[in-house]
């Protein structure tokens, strides 16, 4: 190959991370930021595409990720995230990072794997994290994120300190 070609290589590979950073960028605006547009699902997603963070139940498929979706913002009506740095793309995937939350005065909401929150319980839950998704011909086929859900667990009461400094003594001992 002649370094002609890894030139058109290299402008293809950027044309696609460009491409998919626009998609991405629409995801994390319509998806997760203030005003949610749950058509944006059935638009940027793949049908069975893949949503997994580490304070909620794996979500598969556009269905199963817009009923998610409509649980959170109706137990969190100011639900809101937004970005915090630049979008990182690297050939099919895309990586954000974020930061956001909201307040729960809405319906109870029993997706944390850690409990459940009863109905209109008025704390607020801020947090952080980073988001990488991972696209195929356009559309989102996997989410991937990584956030601070102890922080958002203590702040909604579902995690007590006493039990993350339990976990500290362990990790002294143990770690």
């Amino acid at each position: 190959m002649g370094f002609g070609a890894l030139s058109r290589h290299a402008e293809a590979s950027t044309d696609l991370q460009s491409k998919n950073k626009v998609v991405v960028e629409r995801w994390l605006t319509e998806f997760w930021g203030k005003t949610y547009n749950p058509d944006v699902v059935d638009e940027l997603a793949a049908p069975e595409m893949v949503l997994r963070y580490s304070l909620h139940r794996p979500r598969r498929g556009r269905e199963d990720i817009k009923m998610f979706m409509r649980g959170f913002r109706q137990a969190f009506p100011d639900l809101n995230f937004w970005g915090t740095a630049p979008l990182l793309a690297d050939g099919d995937r895309v990586i954000g990072q974020w930061e956001g939350g909201g307040t729960h005065t809405g319906l109870a909401f029993s997706d944390f794997l850690a409990g459940f929150l009863p109905t209109a319980s008025g704390k607020k839950i801020h947090f952080t994290g980073i988001t990488i998704l991972r696209l195929d011909s356009g559309r989102i086929v996997e989410e991937v994120g990584l956030d601070d859900g102890v922080t958002a667990l203590r702040q909604l009461g579902l995690l007590s300190n006493a039990q993350a400094e339990d976990d500290d003594d362990i990790c002294a001992q143990y770690c």
